[in-house]
């Protein structure tokens, strides 16, 4: 009887065990920062919740996207930076109307980049901290929860998170159009 109850439990004993061993290998370096933005693993199920933000949902979204004066959806994906210049390394599409602010959703931003993000939302507002702005990235995406964070900050009011961004609204069939990114600085 013993036998059987190892030869039935080892197998799953030592594959929990691998498991647990890569998890933690996986998980060696800090997830968050000193100041509370995520560092790592970007692409990682987000909360339910974000600092400073309503979230918004795809229906939500279009709802907003129909006041007056329209949201200004703000897009905090990735493009590689190198030699002073974004590098296309592949087209990347969002919202109608977004403006894109590459790499301002890192949890850890030098001057530059944070002095990047709060000029360009200063401009798109006009000043106004009052006027709705939406981040987004993808779903599951830790950048846009960073850009919401960093927004409600800098006092931002109206700041809102479509959590599942671009995704979300490619799987509704809506439009997209080729985006490049605010120039930098």
């Amino acid at each position: 009887m013993l036998r059987a109850c190892r030869r039935l439990l080892c197998p799953p004993l030592t594959a929990l065990s691998l498991c647990l061993l890569l998890g933690v290998a996986h998980a060696e370096g800090p997830l968050f920062s000193a100041e509370g933005y995520r560092i790592s693993l970007y692409r990682s199920p987000t909360p339910d919740q974000a600092p400073g933000a309503s979230i918004i949902d795809t229906a939500g979204l279009q709802t907003l996207l129909g006041q007056t004066p329209r949201p200004l959806l703000i897009d905090v994906y990735r493009r590689q930076w190198l030699h002073e210049r974004f590098i296309e390394d592949q087209p990347h599409e969002n919202l109608p109307g977004s403006h894109w602010l590459a790499n301002t959703g890192d949890g850890d931003l030098t001057p530059a980049w944070q002095a990047y993000f709060a000029r360009n939302l200063q401009t798109l507002t006009e000043g106004d901290r009052q006027r709705a702005l939406v981040f987004y990235c993808r779903s599951d995406c830790w950048l846009s929860w960073n850009a919401v964070k960093r927004a409600a900050a800098l006092g931002y009011q109206s700041v809102y998170w479509y959590r599942d961004g671009l995704d979300a609204w490619q799987a509704a069939n809506l439009p997209v159009t080729l985006a490049q990114p605010e120039p930098f600085p």
